[in-house]
């Protein structure tokens, strides 16, 4: 019932834009005996169709700007590839170091950063 509990807020959260990932990834590994990269791996697998629904989603609803899409994918995709290639080499508990320091500095973030 937990990991379905996780499963309908990270896509809640997800919907909304915000990335589950900041959810599903510690959900997994304080619920589970997963470790960071399996973690990591299902939430990339999870990612796909929770991000095609919100991107129909948004489409229709005239979310998006065309415009700076090209540049920010053919960035993502080089990011992707760097990061897949880092995640293998590193070892889980300094992805789990490295995902904690990130999420840490979202939150602050996002607590004194004001928006404009």
């Amino acid at each position: 019932m937990l990991l379905l509990s996780l499963g309908l807020i990270t896509g809640i959260i997800s919907g909304m834009g915000i990335g589950g990932g900041t959810i599903l990834i510690p959900g997994l590994i304080l619920l589970t005996s997963l470790t960071q990269k399996q973690a990591q791996g299902i939430n990339l697998f999870i990612y796909l169709p929770t991000a095609t629904i919100a991107l129909i989603t948004h489409f229709y609803n005239k979310n998006l700007k065309l415009k700076p899409i090209i540049p920010i994918i053919l960035m993502g995709i080089i990011g992707s590839i760097v990061g897949a290639k880092m995640a293998v080499v590193f070892d889980s508990n300094i992805l789990r170091i490295i995902f904690a320091i990130f999420l840490l500095i979202m939150g602050v973030h996002e607590l004194f950063v004001k928006d404009t």
